[in-house]
Order: structure tokens, then C-alpha cells, then sequence
């Protein structure tokens, strides 16, 4: 895992595409949205921001 991290990072230093961090963190926290809400107790509050 912390290798796929550190090439992304290497990738994204080496082509100076720092365009891609904030894609990347939002992906990552929609699939985290996504996740808890499948059958938590969260669920409710999460439907309501969308």
C-alpha cells in the first residue's frame, strides 16, 4: 500500500501533474461516504448532504 503511494507521489512529483491530488482525495472520500453508508447508523445523516 505505501508503495502504490509513494509511485503516485514520485509520478505526480516527476510529470508535475499536482492536478491530480485533489481528484484523488475526493474520490477517496465519496468511497469512503459510500462505504459507511451502507448499513450503518450513519447512514441517514449522509443521505441528507446529498
Amino acid at each position: 500500500m505505501w508503495d502504490l503511494l509513494k509511485d503516485l507521489g514520485g509520478f505526480m512529483a516527476a510529470r508535475k501533474k499536482f492536478w491530480l491530488a485533489p481528484i484523488i482525495l475526493i474520490m477517496v472520500l465519496l468511497g469512503g461516504l459510500l462505504v459507511l453508508g451502507q448499513g450503518s447508523a450513519v447512514a441517514p445523516f449522509i443521505y441528507t448532504l446529498f
